[in-house]
C-alpha cells in the first residue's frame, strides 16, 4: 500500500483523470438509492435489472474496443477470478437491499458505507498493507462525517438489529468487491472485468428476485425507465469509472472516496424525493469531504 500510495499524485494527468473518474463513479452510484426507492419491483428484482440491463452498454463498448480490450482469460483460474467480483457484488446488492427492508434507510446506508474500514482491515491482515496515521485520521474523520450526515450516533439505535447486521454484511461484501476489482486491474482491461463481473452478478442475484418476490417485470414505462436509469447511470457508469480508477489509485483510498455516495444520495433525495437537507446533513457532508482530503494527503 505504501508503494501504491505514491500513485495518487497531482503531477500525473492519468492519476488526476483516475481521481475524477472515481469521484464521478461514486456520485453515480450515490444515486442508486433513489432509483431503488422509485422502482416498481422489489429490491431483489431491482438489483437484477440493475446488473442485467447494464450489460447492454458494457457489451457494446467491449465490441467497439475489439482487440484493444487487453489480455483474454485462458485458464480456469482466470475465469474464476473474473467471475468472483460478480458473485461478491451480487451478495452485496442482495444484502444491502434486504437491509433496507429490515431497518431504517439511514441505518442501512450508513452501515453499508463502512466498507473502507473493512478494506483497510483486510489489506492490513492479509496483504501486509502499510496504512499511515494520516490516512487513519482521514478515515475516522470521514466516517464521523457520515454519522453526522445520517443524524448522529443516536440514529444507530432506531433500526432493527438484524437489519443493521445485514447492512454490515453488505459492507464486508462491498469491501471484498473493491479489493477483487483492484487485483484484477493488474491483469485485465476494465471493460473485460466489468463484462464478466456484471454478467455473473446478474446470474447470482436472479434467484433472489425470482423465488422471493412477487414479480420481476416493471408494470409501466416509467418503471422500466427507473431500472434502465439504475443500470446505465449507477452501474455501467459508476462501476466502470471506479474499476478504471482502481488501476491507478490505492484500493483503501478509493473506497474512502466513495463515502461521497451518501452525500450525493442526500442531495438527490432532497431534490427528487423532497427530503430536505438539514443542518446536520450539511455539516456531515463537509466533514466527509474534509476526511477525504486528509486521507489523500496520507
Amino acid at each position: 500500500m505504501s508503494q501504491t500510495a505514491s500513485t495518487v499524485s497531482d503531477s500525473s494527468p492519468s492519476n488526476r483523470f483516475a481521481l475524477a473518474a472515481l469521484i464521478i463513479g461514486g456520485a453515480a452510484i450515490g444515486g442508486s438509492p433513489i432509483f431503488v426507492r422509485l422502482s416498481e419491483v422489489g429490491p431483489m428484482a431491482t438489483a437484477f435489472w440493475r446488473v442485467a440491463l447494464a450489460l447492454i452498454p458494457i457489451f457494446i463498448f467491449s465490441l467497439l474496443k475489439g482487440k484493444d480490450s487487453g489480455p483474454k482469460p485462458h485458464t480456469l483460474s482466470d475465469y474464476g477470478m473474473l467471475i468472483l467480483p460478480g458473485f461478491i457484488l451480487a451478495m452485496d446488492l442482495a444484502a444491502w437491499h434486504l437491509s433496507i427492508t429490515m431497518t431504517s434507510v439511514a441505518n442501512a446506508t450508513l452501515l453499508a458505507n463502512l466498507a473502507p474500514v473493512f478494506v483497510t482491515v483486510i489489506g492490513f491482515l492479509f496483504f501486509r498493507a502499510v496504512v499511515t496515521r494520516v490516512f487513519v485520521v482521514g478515515l475516522v474523520l470521514a466516517l464521523a462525517g457520515v454519522v453526522i450526515l445520517k443524524g448522529g450516533p443516536a440514529a444507530l439505535g432506531n433500526g432493527d438489529l438484524r437489519g443493521d447486521g445485514v447492512a454490515v454484511v453488505a459492507a464486508v461484501f462491498y469491501a471484498g468487491y473493491i479489493l477483487a476489482i483492484g487485483k484484477l486491474r493488474a491483469r485485465f482491461d476494465t471493460i473485460r472485468i466489468m463484462l464478466w463481473s456484471t454478467a455473473s452478478a446478474a446470474v447470482f442475484v436472479f434467484p433472489f428476485g425470482f423465488f422471493f418476490e412477487d414479480h420481476m417485470l416493471p408494470a409501466t414505462a416509467h418503471g422500466w425507465a427507473i431500472v434502465f436509469g439504475l443500470a446505465f447511470v449507477s452501474h455501467a457508469g459508476g462501476q466502470v469509472g471506479i474499476a478504471y480508477a482502481l488501476a491507478y489509485l490505492p484500493a483503501a483510498f478509493s473506497s474512502l472516496t466513495l463515502l461521497l455516495q451518501p452525500v450525493v444520495a442526500a442531495i438527490l433525495a432532497w431534490i427528487v424525493l423532497s427530503e430536505p437537507i438539514g443542518l446536520m446533513q450539511a455539516i456531515g457532508g463537509v466533514v466527509v469531504l474534509a476526511g477525504i482530503l486528509v486521507a489523500r494527503r496520507g
